[in-house]
């Protein structure tokens, strides 16, 4: 593939993802004790020891009890029905194919799988759970809730009639037998901050690069990385908003260097643009700072070609396996943590980046999705044998 091809494919999906974000609930710092708990609850979690299969990650939950699932319990094979709010952008097309290998996986205990597509609408989404529900097709019923607030009635709905398993977004009730779910956003941003505080001497520069204001995923990430800024004593030289559009990403990064500022790490809060930073170092000739980013396969490989400092914190597409993996569990009687499953979050540093790269896998491909030994590896996820 072409650098602009590339490029252009990014800045589709950087776009895609942006718009999805959008729906997520505003950010307010006015209950700054609830902020504190939960920056520190996650905290502690990122550095918790997960229970679970150590090589499974998405049977792993840190925290948390187990939910009694007896009184669902029936005999098998199942009929799962999946009610999915969009597969816009690329981590959800990452998802998504993860989740048909993991229904291939089981196709012992799955006879059928129903699926709508709510295509980013809670009126869509919410006419999509009612039709499957009234299918008396379903067994149990997975739920990738498009917005919390307008889906939440819909779905209590069918928790009156069938098990109800909900993932990635919650809704507004703890009537779903499980929330599956990964550690959260502030500790996105922390784990990156804290890259950048372990390598940049304190009084050093550092240039943030944001999605847009007052979006929950966003905001959480950078409060958390602020904090750790400040008790590290370093710098924010400038604080701005890129849309998760490569191009002025680019843009942002090479004016700051024609200007001669120094800049000795980036830290994003979206992973997607983190390839269009390092090639503004690239081109400028510049010697590469400190650079953030995530597991999206284009940061992945820049950093292994090129040799900066990097991390990435990940969101794990893993999650979409752990969804059919509780509804089942739950079918069958079987305890599943709840009413949250809350999945470890890893992060990809120096010493396994080799384990996540690829130039087999397309640039978009979020490598955190546990999908290595799963059926149709990689063609299935566009990449190449």
């Amino acid at each position: 593939m072409t650098l602009a091809s590339r490029l252009s494919h990014a800045l589709q999906g950087a776009a895609l993802l942006l718009a999805l974000a959008l729906h997520a609930p505003a950010f307010s710092q006015a209950a700054n004790v609830d902020v504190d708990k939960n920056y520190k609850e996650q905290s502690q979690m990122m550095s918790a020891t997960p229970e679970g299969p150590a090589d499974q990650p998405w049977l792993q939950h840190v925290g948390g009890k187990m939910v009694d699932t007896t009184k669902y319990k029936k005999p098998g094979p199942y009929t799962l029905c999946f009610s999915n709010a969009s597969v816009s952008n690329p981590w959800r097309v990452v998802g998504w194919n993860t989740m048909q290998a993991e229904r291939d996986l089981d196709k012992a205990d799955i006879k059928g799988f129903e699926y709508t597509d709510a295509q980013g609408k809670d009126e869509k989404q919410i006419s999509d759970i009612r039709s499957l529900v009234n299918s008396g097709k379903c067994d149990a019923l997975i739920v990738s809730p498009n917005t919390a607030a307008a889906l939440t009635p819909v779905v209590e709905e069918a928790c009156k009639k069938l098990p109800v398993i909900t993932f990635d977004r919650s809704v507004n009730s703890l009537c779903p037998v499980t929330d599956v779910r990964s550690i959260g956003g502030y500790a996105w941003g922390k784990a990156g901050a804290d890259f950048i505080a372990a390598n940049v001497p304190k009084g050093g520069n550092v240039l943030v690069l944001r999605t847009a204001p007052g979006v929950d995923l966003f905001e959480t990430r950078w409060e958390a990385a602020r904090r750790v800024f400040d008790a590290a004593g370093l710098k924010v030289v400038a604080n701005e908003f890129v849309g998760g559009d490569l191009a002025k990403t680019k843009a942002v990064v090479t004016d700051a260097i024609s200007r001669g500022q120094k800049i000795d790490a980036v830290w994003v809060d979206l992973g997607a643009v983190s390839v269009a930073v390092s090639e503004a170092f690239e081109d400028a000739g510049k010697p590469f700072p400190v650079i953030t980013g995530e597991d999206q396969q284009d940061y992945l490989q820049a950093w292994k070609k090129n040799g900066f400092k990097g991390i990435a914190p990940t969101y794990p597409a893993y999650q979409w396996r752990t969804a059919v993996i509780a509804a089942l569990r739950t079918l069958k009687g079987e305890p599943v943590p709840g009413p949250v499953w809350t999945l470890p979050q890893p992060t990809i540093t120096q010493k396994d980046l080799a384990t996540y790269v690829s130039d087999k896998l397309p640039p978009l491909h979020y490598s955190m999705c546990g999908c290595e030994k799963m059926p149709g590896y990689p063609q299935r996820w566009g990449g190449q044998q």
